[in-house]
């Protein structure tokens, strides 16, 4: 799964660290691990509600997109957007982690 943020697949969502080989720089990966801790205790709350866009990424893997909401309706992507553990996305506007 990917995790979609409100916004519209392949147009707009969040943008995460990449975690291990994946990431750039020893920042990217710092970043990354303290960006899955928090979401990890997101996802630990009761009363999550998943929610399919009905759509999948375009990778090989073909992930679905998804939003996730806490049991208050706040929407976990824009969570971690607000606490900075993930910055909006979009395919024309990559982001540099290790230098931003």
């Amino acid at each position: 799964m990917r995790l979609l943020g409100e916004g519209v697949p392949f147009v707009s969502g969040i943008d995460t660290p990449e975690i291990g080989s994946h990431a750039k720089c020893l920042k990217e990966r710092k970043l990354a691990l303290i960006a899955k801790g928090r979401l990890k205790e997101l996802l630990a709350e009761k009363g999550l509600r998943v929610v399919f866009s009905g759509v999948a990424d375009k990778t090989p893997s073909h992930r679905p997109l998804i939003n996730i909401y806490r049991a208050n309706g706040e929407e976990i992507g824009k969570k971690l957007l607000q606490e900075g553990f993930a910055r909006t996305w979009s395919p024309r506007r990559p982001h540099d982690w290790c230098n931003g």
